[in-house]
């Protein structure tokens, strides 16, 4: 059955379009709150940003929920998911609309940072339970297509509501409070719609148990460590877990290093360099379409460890040859790689994941995913903040992340037929 068949079969299911549209949603208002922060926290006339102001941040909005994160897992396990997915962004819009008030009133950075912290905490919740849910909307035949289009999708969203961030913001008069408050409408609609689907569809599967929150409090510690064990016993799973790591800290490595450049190298102003960062993640976004196009016929070919192998290996060779003339065209086409590596491995992972984990752990398995992903960020944050200069431009650190995606693609190349692919 070709792509595109599969793509229409899945747009006429109607749960599957549901939980999409809470994703779109749910996303859009994502990018929509994340240029908000960048503009406040980066492009702001009166900061200074460098690179460990820019670590800071990252590890202030994900480091400390990343380390509780594992234990949202055992909740995700057991309350409704469509609860979560109304409740959560019901919260969300409260806490957005709480951080447009501290923007105006020009409250201190730090209570700035918690305000934005709990949105983030909140969206632990959301995207892992996005993931878990979906193989209850779509049979296992399609997974990788639904792999494919619903995170790009909502990848899509969250470029398509930073695009939207950037024209609020330009009517508004440079407002970042008028952009949050954007976000915190999208959120509202996204828990709105979440109420279309029926509030047992998304699972979990009932295991005869009462869920109280104290109860769950207490047996959170043994739910991370069953959570673990399975994990432990899945190696398909682990093995491309571990290699979606490394590729997501390269990315968070990068990230940062395009940061400076946009801020520093390449705009005499503040609104430029915004610019020029909203285009990187367009062209980026752009990457994660074409990569949501050709994963599924690559994984169908090449199998999900050699479709990941072959995302590191092309890495590996690109971002250095594109990266060290430190020029915007060749740094731009280099993040459309980076979205088609990253966005193409990430969906064979997914799909390495809900099949090779049973569905009573699948949130928990999901949110050490999140987690992983997010200190994976932070730490590259760190790393890139001790070894950039001040206007971004790093020969070092581009030769170590190609050494890392050239290390990945080795490794999984070599074990890709050591396990089952179903």
């Amino acid at each position: 059955m070709s792509v595109a068949r599969d793509l229409r079969t899945l747009l006429r299911l109607r749960d599957f379009r549901r939980l999409l549209t809470v994703r779109l949603l749910s996303q859009a208002a994502d990018g929509v709150y994340q240029v908000a922060l960048a503009a406040y926290v980066v492009f702001s006339p009166e900061k200074q940003t460098s690179a460990a102001a820019i670590a800071s941040a990252m590890a202030v909005l994900l480091l400390p929920y990343s380390l509780i994160g594992p234990f949202a897992g055992v909740l995700l396990d057991r309350w409704p998911r469509r609860q979560v997915f109304l409740y959560g962004n019901l919260l969300r819009a409260s806490l957005a609309c709480c951080t447009a008030l501290l923007i105006l009133a020009s409250a201190p950075d730090w209570l700035f940072y918690a305000s934005a912290l709990c949105v983030t905490a909140v969206n632990r919740f959301v995207l892992a339970g996005l993931s878990a849910a979906l193989p209850r909307v779509v049979d296992d035949e399609r997974l990788v297509v639904a792999n494919a289009l619903s995170p790009t999708a909502g990848t899509l969203a969250a470029t398509a509501g930073g695009g939207l961030a950037f024209i609020v913001r330009l009517a508004a008069g440079d407002s970042d409070a008028a952009v949050v408050l954007l976000g915190a409408v999208l959120y509202l609609l996204s828990a709105l719609t979440s109420l279309s689907l029926p509030r047992t569809l998304l699972g979990p599967d009932p295991d005869g148990s009462t869920l109280r929150f104290r109860a769950a409090v207490a047996l959170a510690a043994r739910g991370l460590a069953a959570g673990l064990r399975h994990l432990a016993e899945r190696s398909q799973a682990a093995r491309a877990l571990a290699a979606m790591t490394v590729i997501r800290f390269c990315y968070g490595a990068l990230t940062v290093m395009v940061l400076m450049l946009c801020r520093y190298a390449w705009s005499r102003t503040e609104s430029d360099g915004l610019a020029l960062l909203g285009l990187a993640v367009g062209v980026s976004a752009a990457g994660f379409f074409v990569a949501a196009l050709v994963t599924p016929w690559a994984v169908a070919r090449l199998g999900r460890y050699g479709w990941i192998a072959a995302c590191a290996g092309m890495a590996a060779i690109l971002v250095p040859a594109l990266g060290l003339p430190f020029a915007p065209i060749p740094m731009l086409i280099a993040a459309f790689v980076l979205g088609v590596v990253t966005q193409g491995s990430k969906i064979a992972t997914d799909t390495v994941v809900q099949t090779a984990v049973d569905d009573s752990f699948r949130g928990r398995v999901f949110s050490l995913y999140d987690v992983l992903f997010n200190v994976a960020f932070v730490s590259a944050a760190a790393v890139a903040a001790l070894m950039l200069p001040p206007d971004g431009r790093s020969v070092a650190l581009l030769a170590g992340v190609a050494g890392l995606y050239a290390i990945v693609a080795v490794t999984i190349f070599r074990r890709r037929h050591t396990d089952h692919q179903p």
